[in-house]
Protein backbone atom coordinates (compact mmCIF):
# COMPACT_ATOMS: atom_id res chain seq x y z
CA UNK A 1 0.00 0.00 0.00
CA UNK A 2 1.37 3.78 -0.98
CA UNK A 3 2.58 5.92 1.76
CA UNK A 4 0.22 8.63 1.26
CA UNK A 5 2.59 11.14 2.61
CA UNK A 6 4.94 10.47 -0.42
CA UNK A 7 4.20 12.62 -2.87
CA UNK A 8 3.47 11.39 -6.78
CA UNK A 9 5.99 12.75 -9.34
CA UNK A 10 6.35 10.90 -12.72
CA UNK A 11 10.10 10.33 -14.09
CA UNK A 12 9.83 9.93 -17.80
CA UNK A 13 12.73 8.61 -18.85
CA UNK A 14 15.73 7.45 -16.80
CA UNK A 15 18.07 9.69 -18.75
CA UNK A 16 15.60 13.32 -17.49
CA UNK A 17 17.21 14.81 -15.31
CA UNK A 18 13.58 16.48 -13.65
CA UNK A 19 10.46 14.82 -12.84
CA UNK A 20 6.61 15.93 -13.49
CA UNK A 21 4.72 16.79 -10.06
CA UNK A 22 1.07 14.80 -10.49
CA UNK A 23 -0.19 16.55 -7.56
CA UNK A 24 0.58 19.98 -5.27
CA UNK A 25 4.03 19.29 -3.61
CA UNK A 26 4.14 21.56 -0.55
CA UNK A 27 7.48 22.74 0.39
CA UNK A 28 9.44 19.98 2.76
CA UNK A 29 7.48 16.75 1.10
CA UNK A 30 9.19 13.82 0.38
CA UNK A 31 8.38 12.74 -3.11
CA UNK A 32 7.71 9.45 -4.76
CA UNK A 33 11.32 9.13 -7.07
CA UNK A 34 14.90 9.56 -5.41
CA UNK A 35 13.93 9.57 -2.06
CA UNK A 36 13.93 13.15 -2.40
CA UNK A 37 12.63 16.26 -0.01
CA UNK A 38 11.71 19.15 -2.45
CA UNK A 39 13.26 22.77 -0.82
CA UNK A 40 9.82 24.85 -1.78
CA UNK A 41 6.41 24.34 -2.98
CA UNK A 42 5.78 22.87 -6.48
CA UNK A 43 2.51 22.75 -8.22
CA UNK A 44 1.16 19.91 -9.85
CA UNK A 45 2.23 19.87 -13.71
CA UNK A 46 5.44 21.88 -12.86
CA UNK A 47 8.66 20.11 -12.66
CA UNK A 48 10.81 19.17 -9.44
CA UNK A 49 14.71 18.78 -9.85
CA UNK A 50 16.01 15.01 -9.28
CA UNK A 51 19.81 15.62 -9.69
CA UNK A 52 21.94 18.77 -8.54
CA UNK A 53 22.71 21.46 -11.88
CA UNK A 54 25.67 23.72 -12.12
CA UNK A 55 24.99 27.04 -13.91
CA UNK A 56 24.75 26.51 -17.23
CA UNK A 57 24.27 22.54 -17.35
CA UNK A 58 21.32 20.93 -19.48
CA UNK A 59 17.82 20.15 -18.05
CA UNK A 60 16.28 17.13 -19.64
CA UNK A 61 12.66 15.94 -20.16
CA UNK A 62 11.69 13.58 -22.33
CA UNK A 63 15.62 12.36 -22.59
CA UNK A 64 15.69 15.56 -24.53
CA UNK A 65 17.14 19.23 -23.70
CA UNK A 66 14.37 21.28 -22.36
CA UNK A 67 16.67 24.13 -21.58
CA UNK A 68 19.58 25.75 -19.39
CA UNK A 69 20.11 25.80 -15.58
CA UNK A 70 20.31 29.50 -14.96
CA UNK A 71 21.86 29.51 -11.86
CA UNK A 72 22.63 26.24 -9.56
CA UNK A 73 19.74 23.76 -8.87
CA UNK A 74 19.74 21.65 -6.14
CA UNK A 75 18.22 18.34 -6.29
CA UNK A 76 14.32 18.72 -4.93
CA UNK A 77 14.05 22.46 -6.10
CA UNK A 78 11.56 24.03 -8.15
CA UNK A 79 12.38 24.15 -12.41
CA UNK A 80 10.77 26.89 -13.53
CA UNK A 81 11.36 30.41 -15.89
CA UNK A 82 13.18 31.56 -12.52
CA UNK A 83 16.10 28.62 -13.38
CA UNK A 84 15.56 27.41 -16.62
CA UNK A 85 16.05 29.07 -20.04
CA UNK A 86 16.65 28.49 -23.40
CA UNK A 87 20.27 28.61 -25.29
CA UNK A 88 21.43 27.97 -29.22
CA UNK A 89 21.54 23.85 -29.16
CA UNK A 90 23.46 21.90 -32.00
CA UNK A 91 20.39 19.91 -33.37
CA UNK A 92 21.67 16.31 -35.28
CA UNK A 93 19.00 16.02 -37.85
CA UNK A 94 20.13 12.78 -39.39
CA UNK A 95 17.45 12.94 -42.17
CA UNK A 96 15.35 9.66 -42.81
CA UNK A 97 17.29 7.62 -40.33
CA UNK A 98 14.19 6.63 -38.22
CA UNK A 99 11.37 6.69 -41.66
CA UNK A 100 11.15 3.16 -41.70
CA UNK A 101 10.52 2.12 -38.11
CA UNK A 102 7.07 2.97 -37.80
CA UNK A 103 4.80 -0.44 -37.84
CA UNK A 104 1.70 0.11 -39.24
CA UNK A 105 -1.93 -0.52 -37.13
CA UNK A 106 -4.45 -2.14 -39.37
CA UNK A 107 -6.83 -3.11 -36.55
CA UNK A 108 -8.96 0.04 -38.13
CA UNK A 109 -7.71 0.12 -41.55
CA UNK A 110 -11.91 -1.22 -42.72
CA UNK A 111 -13.71 1.33 -40.59
CA UNK A 112 -16.03 3.73 -42.25
CA UNK A 113 -17.91 6.96 -41.54
CA UNK A 114 -20.64 8.76 -42.98
CA UNK A 115 -19.78 11.54 -45.43
CA UNK A 116 -20.34 13.88 -48.27
CA UNK A 117 -18.80 12.64 -51.45
CA UNK A 118 -18.29 15.96 -53.50
CA UNK A 119 -17.77 16.07 -57.14
CA UNK A 120 -13.93 16.60 -56.75
CA UNK A 121 -14.31 12.95 -55.23
CA UNK A 122 -13.06 14.83 -52.12
CA UNK A 123 -15.64 13.90 -49.08
CA UNK A 124 -16.63 16.37 -45.97
CA UNK A 125 -17.73 15.37 -42.76
CA UNK A 126 -20.11 18.90 -43.28
CA UNK A 127 -22.92 20.21 -45.37
CA UNK A 128 -22.91 23.98 -45.02
CA UNK A 129 -22.55 26.90 -47.60
CA UNK A 130 -20.05 29.47 -46.74
CA UNK A 131 -20.27 33.25 -47.88
CA UNK A 132 -16.27 34.35 -48.31
CA UNK A 133 -15.22 37.72 -48.44
CA UNK A 134 -12.28 38.84 -50.68
CA UNK A 135 -11.77 41.75 -48.51
CA UNK A 136 -12.62 43.12 -44.79
CA UNK A 137 -14.51 45.99 -46.73
CA UNK A 138 -17.23 43.28 -47.92
CA UNK A 139 -17.56 41.80 -44.56
CA UNK A 140 -20.26 43.18 -42.68
CA UNK A 141 -22.37 42.70 -46.54
CA UNK A 142 -21.23 38.64 -46.27
CA UNK A 143 -22.66 39.11 -42.63
CA UNK A 144 -26.10 40.30 -43.32
CA UNK A 145 -26.56 38.36 -46.53
CA UNK A 146 -26.00 35.27 -43.54
CA UNK A 147 -28.68 36.96 -40.91
CA UNK A 148 -30.92 37.41 -44.19
CA UNK A 149 -30.99 34.31 -45.03
CA UNK A 150 -31.16 33.02 -41.13
CA UNK A 151 -33.92 35.33 -40.36
CA UNK A 152 -36.21 34.32 -43.30
CA UNK A 153 -36.70 30.82 -42.09
CA UNK A 154 -35.93 28.75 -45.04
CA UNK A 155 -32.65 26.97 -43.54
CA UNK A 156 -35.54 24.47 -41.91
CA UNK A 157 -37.02 23.27 -45.41
CA UNK A 158 -33.43 22.06 -46.11
CA UNK A 159 -32.80 19.36 -43.31
CA UNK A 160 -29.53 18.11 -45.00
CA UNK A 161 -27.75 21.68 -44.83
CA UNK A 162 -26.09 22.47 -41.65
CA UNK A 163 -26.04 25.87 -41.99
CA UNK A 164 -24.84 28.92 -44.20
CA UNK A 165 -21.18 30.56 -42.86
CA UNK A 166 -19.91 33.85 -43.69
CA UNK A 167 -15.88 34.09 -43.15
CA UNK A 168 -14.71 37.47 -42.59
CA UNK A 169 -11.65 39.01 -41.64
CA UNK A 170 -9.24 42.13 -41.96
CA UNK A 171 -7.39 41.75 -44.88
CA UNK A 172 -7.18 42.10 -48.29
CA UNK A 173 -6.04 45.38 -49.48
CA UNK A 174 -3.31 47.58 -49.31
CA UNK A 175 -0.82 45.10 -49.44
CA UNK A 176 1.80 44.02 -52.09
CA UNK A 177 -0.16 42.67 -55.25
CA UNK A 178 2.62 39.88 -55.49
CA UNK A 179 4.23 39.13 -52.53
CA UNK A 180 4.36 36.33 -49.62
CA UNK A 181 1.41 37.67 -48.06
CA UNK A 182 -0.56 38.19 -51.06
CA UNK A 183 -0.26 34.38 -52.12
CA UNK A 184 -0.50 33.23 -48.50
CA UNK A 185 -4.59 35.10 -49.01
CA UNK A 186 -5.01 33.49 -51.86
CA UNK A 187 -4.33 30.58 -51.48
CA UNK A 188 -6.54 30.13 -48.14
CA UNK A 189 -9.84 31.66 -49.75
CA UNK A 190 -9.13 29.37 -52.90
CA UNK A 191 -8.85 26.34 -50.10
CA UNK A 192 -12.03 27.02 -48.57
CA UNK A 193 -13.46 28.10 -52.13
CA UNK A 194 -13.25 24.28 -52.99
CA UNK A 195 -13.67 23.05 -49.40
CA UNK A 196 -15.19 19.79 -49.24
CA UNK A 197 -17.32 20.59 -46.02
CA UNK A 198 -19.03 23.49 -48.08
CA UNK A 199 -21.86 22.19 -50.75
CA UNK A 200 -21.24 25.82 -52.22
CA UNK A 201 -19.79 28.91 -51.55
CA UNK A 202 -20.13 32.59 -52.85
CA UNK A 203 -17.44 34.94 -52.20
CA UNK A 204 -18.26 39.15 -51.98
CA UNK A 205 -15.95 41.73 -53.25
CA UNK A 206 -16.14 45.32 -52.83
CA UNK A 207 -14.44 45.92 -56.73
CA UNK A 208 -11.17 48.07 -56.05
CA UNK A 209 -9.48 46.26 -53.51
CA UNK A 210 -6.01 44.74 -54.03
CA UNK A 211 -7.24 40.91 -53.46
CA UNK A 212 -9.26 40.86 -57.16
CA UNK A 213 -12.03 37.58 -57.37
CA UNK A 214 -11.50 38.24 -60.75
CA UNK A 215 -7.79 37.14 -60.21
CA UNK A 216 -7.75 34.97 -57.69
CA UNK A 217 -10.67 33.10 -60.64
CA UNK A 218 -8.02 33.52 -63.42
CA UNK A 219 -4.89 31.99 -61.32
CA UNK A 220 -6.64 29.10 -59.72
CA UNK A 221 -8.80 28.17 -62.32
CA UNK A 222 -11.99 27.60 -60.13
CA UNK A 223 -15.28 27.43 -62.20
CA UNK A 224 -17.99 29.65 -61.55
CA UNK A 225 -21.19 27.58 -61.37
CA UNK A 226 -23.57 25.98 -58.73
CA UNK A 227 -20.43 25.60 -56.58
CA UNK A 228 -18.66 28.97 -56.43
CA UNK A 229 -20.79 31.99 -56.77
CA UNK A 230 -19.15 35.72 -56.41
CA UNK A 231 -20.43 39.05 -55.81
CA UNK A 232 -18.59 42.68 -56.02
CA UNK A 233 -20.49 45.07 -53.98
CA UNK A 234 -19.97 48.40 -56.53
CA UNK A 235 -20.82 46.32 -59.68
CA UNK A 236 -24.30 45.43 -57.82
CA UNK A 237 -25.13 48.81 -57.05
CA UNK A 238 -24.41 48.76 -53.24
CA UNK A 239 -25.21 47.39 -49.69
CA UNK A 240 -28.80 46.74 -50.37
CA UNK A 241 -28.51 45.54 -53.94
CA UNK A 242 -25.75 43.15 -52.99
CA UNK A 243 -27.42 42.18 -50.04
CA UNK A 244 -30.64 41.06 -52.29
CA UNK A 245 -28.83 39.47 -54.87
CA UNK A 246 -26.84 37.56 -52.31
CA UNK A 247 -30.01 36.24 -50.71
CA UNK A 248 -30.91 34.89 -54.07
CA UNK A 249 -27.86 33.09 -54.95
CA UNK A 250 -27.93 31.92 -51.63
CA UNK A 251 -31.43 30.69 -52.23
CA UNK A 252 -30.20 29.33 -55.23
CA UNK A 253 -27.24 27.27 -53.72
CA UNK A 254 -29.56 25.54 -50.87
CA UNK A 255 -31.82 23.61 -53.08
CA UNK A 256 -28.95 21.53 -54.46
CA UNK A 257 -26.88 21.69 -51.37
CA UNK A 258 -29.83 20.06 -50.31
CA UNK A 259 -29.46 17.13 -52.33
CA UNK A 260 -26.19 16.30 -50.73
CA UNK A 261 -26.77 13.04 -48.69
CA UNK A 262 -24.33 11.18 -46.23
CA UNK A 263 -22.87 8.00 -47.68
CA UNK A 264 -20.41 5.36 -46.68
CA UNK A 265 -17.02 6.16 -46.81
CA UNK A 266 -14.08 4.84 -46.72
CA UNK A 267 -11.50 6.40 -43.10
CA UNK A 268 -8.84 6.74 -45.25
CA UNK A 269 -10.42 9.98 -46.90
CA UNK A 270 -10.41 11.90 -43.97
CA UNK A 271 -8.17 14.70 -43.22
CA UNK A 272 -7.31 15.68 -39.54
CA UNK A 273 -6.02 19.07 -38.22
CA UNK A 274 -3.58 18.11 -35.17
CA UNK A 275 -4.00 21.53 -32.56
CA UNK A 276 -3.19 22.20 -29.36
CA UNK A 277 -3.77 25.27 -27.57
CA UNK A 278 -3.65 26.18 -23.30
CA UNK A 279 -1.29 23.63 -23.22
CA UNK A 280 0.17 22.86 -19.75
CA UNK A 281 2.58 20.28 -18.06
CA UNK A 282 0.11 17.50 -18.46
CA UNK A 283 0.01 18.02 -22.63
CA UNK A 284 2.79 15.90 -23.41
CA UNK A 285 2.21 12.80 -21.46
CA UNK A 286 -1.69 12.87 -21.81
CA UNK A 287 -3.92 13.91 -24.38
CA UNK A 288 -0.61 14.40 -27.00
CA UNK A 289 0.18 11.34 -27.06
CA UNK A 290 -3.10 9.77 -26.87
CA UNK A 291 -4.18 11.99 -30.25
CA UNK A 292 -0.85 10.67 -31.66
CA UNK A 293 -2.09 7.19 -31.14
CA UNK A 294 -4.84 7.96 -32.90
CA UNK A 295 -3.15 9.55 -35.57
CA UNK A 296 -1.23 6.52 -36.12
CA UNK A 297 -4.58 4.64 -36.58
CA UNK A 298 -5.57 7.22 -39.10
CA UNK A 299 -2.70 7.10 -41.08
CA UNK A 300 -2.56 3.39 -41.09
CA UNK A 301 -6.06 3.18 -42.59
CA UNK A 302 -4.61 5.79 -45.40
CA UNK A 303 -5.79 8.72 -43.87
CA UNK A 304 -4.41 12.07 -43.66
CA UNK A 305 -3.24 13.91 -40.25
CA UNK A 306 -1.74 17.76 -40.54
CA UNK A 307 0.29 19.16 -37.76
CA UNK A 308 1.25 22.84 -37.83
CA UNK A 309 2.04 25.59 -35.35
CA UNK A 310 5.45 25.61 -36.59
CA UNK A 311 6.95 27.23 -33.61
CA UNK A 312 5.62 24.96 -31.48
CA UNK A 313 8.40 22.42 -33.32
CA UNK A 314 11.07 24.45 -32.26
CA UNK A 315 13.07 22.74 -30.48
CA UNK A 316 12.21 19.34 -31.19
CA UNK A 317 12.02 19.42 -35.27
CA UNK A 318 15.30 17.07 -35.11
CA UNK A 319 12.54 14.18 -33.97
CA UNK A 320 10.57 14.74 -37.13
CA UNK A 321 13.50 15.29 -39.68
CA UNK A 322 14.71 11.37 -38.38
CA UNK A 323 11.32 10.94 -39.25
CA UNK A 324 11.15 12.50 -42.61
CA UNK A 325 9.97 10.21 -45.44
CA UNK A 326 12.55 11.59 -48.22
CA UNK A 327 15.37 14.26 -47.68
CA UNK A 328 13.29 17.06 -49.66
CA UNK A 329 10.54 16.74 -46.88
CA UNK A 330 13.39 17.03 -44.37
CA UNK A 331 15.12 19.50 -45.15
CA UNK A 332 12.29 21.72 -45.95
CA UNK A 333 11.37 21.15 -42.18
CA UNK A 334 14.57 23.05 -41.42
CA UNK A 335 13.86 25.71 -43.94
CA UNK A 336 10.58 26.61 -42.36
CA UNK A 337 12.44 26.56 -38.95
CA UNK A 338 14.91 28.95 -39.98
CA UNK A 339 12.87 30.78 -41.58
CA UNK A 340 10.75 31.36 -38.79
CA UNK A 341 14.08 32.49 -36.71
CA UNK A 342 14.95 35.30 -38.83
CA UNK A 343 11.28 36.17 -38.98
CA UNK A 344 11.06 36.20 -35.06
CA UNK A 345 14.40 38.33 -34.78
CA UNK A 346 13.11 40.50 -37.96
CA UNK A 347 9.70 41.25 -35.43
CA UNK A 348 11.90 41.97 -32.33
CA UNK A 349 10.83 38.75 -30.99
CA UNK A 350 12.48 35.35 -30.09
CA UNK A 351 11.34 31.46 -30.54
CA UNK A 352 11.20 31.63 -26.52
CA UNK A 353 8.64 34.46 -26.62
CA UNK A 354 5.97 31.65 -27.31
CA UNK A 355 4.67 29.99 -24.22
CA UNK A 356 1.69 31.83 -22.72
CA UNK A 357 1.15 32.89 -19.17
CA UNK A 358 -1.61 30.09 -19.55
CA UNK A 359 1.43 27.53 -20.18
CA UNK A 360 4.04 28.47 -18.06
CA UNK A 361 1.08 28.38 -15.01
CA UNK A 362 0.23 24.87 -16.11
CA UNK A 363 4.08 24.34 -16.08
CA UNK A 364 5.73 24.49 -18.90
CA UNK A 365 8.72 26.82 -19.20
CA UNK A 366 10.89 26.88 -22.38
CA UNK A 367 9.67 26.60 -26.11
CA UNK A 368 11.55 23.32 -26.23
CA UNK A 369 9.36 21.82 -23.63
CA UNK A 370 6.37 22.51 -25.27
CA UNK A 371 7.26 21.53 -28.67
CA UNK A 372 8.75 17.83 -27.74
CA UNK A 373 5.07 17.28 -26.17
CA UNK A 374 3.20 19.23 -28.55
CA UNK A 375 4.94 16.96 -31.37
CA UNK A 376 3.23 13.91 -30.02
CA UNK A 377 0.25 14.46 -31.06
CA UNK A 378 1.72 13.25 -34.67
CA UNK A 379 2.40 9.97 -33.63
CA UNK A 380 5.29 8.30 -34.80
CA UNK A 381 4.55 7.09 -38.35
CA UNK A 382 6.80 8.98 -41.09
CA UNK A 383 6.55 12.51 -41.96
CA UNK A 384 5.84 12.40 -45.82
CA UNK A 385 5.62 16.02 -46.80
CA UNK A 386 5.82 19.70 -45.60
CA UNK A 387 3.39 22.22 -47.14
CA UNK A 388 3.08 26.21 -46.90
CA UNK A 389 0.58 28.09 -44.77
CA UNK A 390 -2.66 27.25 -46.39
CA UNK A 391 -1.15 24.84 -49.39
CA UNK A 392 -3.23 22.32 -50.61
CA UNK A 393 -2.28 18.54 -49.49
CA UNK A 394 -1.42 16.02 -51.82
CA UNK A 395 -0.17 13.53 -49.60
CA UNK A 396 -1.39 10.64 -47.55
CA UNK A 397 0.02 9.77 -43.91
CA UNK A 398 1.43 12.43 -41.50
CA UNK A 399 2.19 15.95 -43.32
CA UNK A 400 3.27 19.16 -41.57
CA UNK A 401 1.91 22.77 -43.05
CA UNK A 402 3.45 25.94 -41.80
CA UNK A 403 1.75 28.38 -39.67
CA UNK A 404 1.66 30.09 -36.71
CA UNK A 405 1.17 29.21 -33.18
CA UNK A 406 -2.10 31.37 -32.56
CA UNK A 407 -4.54 28.64 -32.78
CA UNK A 408 -7.55 30.05 -35.04
CA UNK A 409 -4.61 31.05 -37.51
CA UNK A 410 -3.17 28.02 -37.57
CA UNK A 411 -6.24 26.03 -37.84
CA UNK A 412 -7.28 28.84 -40.66
CA UNK A 413 -4.51 27.10 -42.48
CA UNK A 414 -5.15 24.14 -41.98
CA UNK A 415 -8.83 23.47 -42.87
CA UNK A 416 -7.73 25.73 -46.55
CA UNK A 417 -5.25 23.05 -46.73
CA UNK A 418 -7.77 20.64 -46.69
CA UNK A 419 -8.63 19.42 -42.53
CA UNK A 420 -12.21 18.15 -42.62
CA UNK A 421 -11.74 18.20 -38.63
CA UNK A 422 -9.97 19.29 -35.77
CA UNK A 423 -8.70 17.62 -33.06
CA UNK A 424 -7.94 20.18 -30.11
CA UNK A 425 -5.88 18.96 -26.91
CA UNK A 426 -6.03 21.70 -23.86
CA UNK A 427 -5.05 21.72 -20.59
CA UNK A 428 -5.84 25.22 -19.90
CA UNK A 429 -9.27 24.78 -21.26
CA UNK A 430 -9.90 26.01 -24.68
CA UNK A 431 -13.40 26.87 -25.98
CA UNK A 432 -12.48 26.88 -29.88
CA UNK A 433 -14.84 26.23 -32.25
CA UNK A 434 -14.95 26.10 -36.18
CA UNK A 435 -16.92 26.18 -38.96
CA UNK A 436 -17.16 24.29 -41.60
CA UNK A 437 -15.15 21.71 -39.69
CA UNK A 438 -16.09 20.55 -36.40
CA UNK A 439 -13.80 20.49 -33.75
CA UNK A 440 -12.77 17.92 -31.21
CA UNK A 441 -11.81 18.65 -27.63
CA UNK A 442 -9.10 16.95 -25.65
CA UNK A 443 -8.71 17.75 -21.80
CA UNK A 444 -5.34 16.60 -20.55
CA UNK A 445 -6.27 16.57 -17.27
CA UNK A 446 -9.04 15.56 -15.48
CA UNK A 447 -9.72 19.21 -13.01
CA UNK A 448 -10.18 20.68 -16.05
CA UNK A 449 -12.72 18.25 -17.42
CA UNK A 450 -14.58 18.58 -14.72
CA UNK A 451 -14.47 22.34 -14.56
CA UNK A 452 -15.27 22.61 -18.08
CA UNK A 453 -16.89 19.35 -19.28
CA UNK A 454 -19.86 21.25 -21.09
CA UNK A 455 -16.71 21.98 -23.53
CA UNK A 456 -14.71 18.80 -23.56
CA UNK A 457 -15.22 15.74 -25.62
CA UNK A 458 -13.05 13.59 -24.23
CA UNK A 459 -10.85 12.99 -20.60
CA UNK A 460 -7.68 12.52 -21.03
CA UNK A 461 -6.81 12.87 -17.30
CA UNK A 462 -7.50 9.47 -16.72
CA UNK A 463 -4.26 8.23 -17.91
CA UNK A 464 -2.84 9.37 -15.24
CA UNK A 465 -5.55 9.19 -12.59
CA UNK A 466 -7.08 5.54 -13.37
CA UNK A 467 -3.92 3.91 -15.65
CA UNK A 468 -6.01 3.95 -18.71
CA UNK A 469 -3.18 2.85 -21.42
CA UNK A 470 -2.61 5.35 -24.29
CA UNK A 471 -3.67 2.74 -26.83
CA UNK A 472 -6.97 2.41 -25.58
CA UNK A 473 -7.23 6.26 -24.81
CA UNK A 474 -6.25 6.57 -27.99
CA UNK A 475 -9.08 4.23 -29.36
CA UNK A 476 -11.69 6.30 -27.51
CA UNK A 477 -10.41 9.28 -29.68
CA UNK A 478 -10.29 7.69 -33.10
CA UNK A 479 -13.75 5.97 -32.43
CA UNK A 480 -14.89 9.69 -31.82
CA UNK A 481 -13.61 11.14 -34.82
CA UNK A 482 -15.42 8.55 -36.93
CA UNK A 483 -18.91 9.67 -35.03
CA UNK A 484 -18.38 13.11 -35.68
CA UNK A 485 -17.18 13.31 -38.77
CA UNK A 486 -20.00 10.56 -39.02
CA UNK A 487 -22.68 13.87 -37.83
CA UNK A 488 -22.22 13.61 -34.11
CA UNK A 489 -21.98 16.92 -32.53
CA UNK A 490 -18.91 18.11 -30.63
CA UNK A 491 -19.36 19.76 -27.45
CA UNK A 492 -18.09 23.44 -29.50
CA UNK A 493 -20.81 22.61 -31.88
CA UNK A 494 -23.66 21.64 -29.31
CA UNK A 495 -22.52 25.42 -27.75
CA UNK A 496 -23.15 27.29 -31.11
CA UNK A 497 -19.23 27.51 -31.45
CA UNK A 498 -17.28 28.49 -34.68
CA UNK A 499 -18.51 31.79 -36.61
CA UNK A 500 -16.12 34.03 -35.71
CA UNK A 501 -12.24 32.20 -36.05
CA UNK A 502 -11.60 32.72 -39.46
CA UNK A 503 -8.32 34.14 -38.95
CA UNK A 504 -5.96 33.80 -42.50
CA UNK A 505 -2.36 34.64 -41.43
CA UNK A 506 -1.77 38.13 -42.80
CA UNK A 507 1.81 38.47 -43.81
CA UNK A 508 4.43 41.45 -45.02
CA UNK A 509 3.58 45.45 -45.00
CA UNK A 510 0.48 46.79 -44.35
CA UNK A 511 0.33 49.95 -46.68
Amino acid sequence: MSNPSIKKVALLNEKDSVALALEDIPAGSRISVGDLVVTNGIPRGHKVAIKAHREGDEITKYAQVIGFARTAISAGDHVHSHNCGVEDVERDYDFCSDANRFTPDLSQADRTFMGFKRRSGKVGTRNYIGILTSVNCSATVAKLIAEAVKESGILKNYPNIDGVVPLVHGAGCCIKSDGEGYHNLQRTFMGYACHPNFASVLMVGLGCEVMQISRMVEETGIVEGEGFRKLIIQDEGGTRKTIQAGVELIKAMLLTANESKRTEQPVSELTIALQCGGSDGYSGITANPALGVAADLLVSAGGTVVLSETPEVYGAEHLLTKRAATLEAGQKLVERIKWWENYAAKNGGEMDNNPTPGNKAGGLTTIFEKSLGAIAKAGTSPLMGVYLYSEKIDKKGFVLMDGPGYDPCAITGQVASGSTLICFTTGRGSVFGYKPAPSIKLATNSSLYEKMEEDMDINCGDIIDEGVSLQDKGKEVFDLIIAVASGDASKSEQNGLGDHEFVPWQLGAQM
